[in-house]
């Protein structure tokens, strides 16, 4: 997974497989959802993302199963 913070256009770029992707679909007019041939979400792209995603305030926490 790679997650991408874009602090001049506030923008999150969130890639959660490294595939082709083959159609890109609109969520709402702010949110793109990346989709692979069999249509599976690979990566997510949200504009705006200060406001609607709280970054740059991120944390990552694995949690065990």
């Amino acid at each position: 997974m790679k997650i991408r913070y874009f602090p001049d256009t506030d923008t999150l770029h969130i890639e959660f497989r490294d595939v082709a992707v083959a159609d890109t679909r609109d969520l709402d007019e702010d949110t793109l959802l990346d989709v692979d041939a069999q249509g599976e979400i690979c990566a997510m792209t949200i504009e705006h993302a200060s406001r609607r995603a709280g970054v740059p305030q991120f944390s990552y926490e694995q949690v065990a199963a």
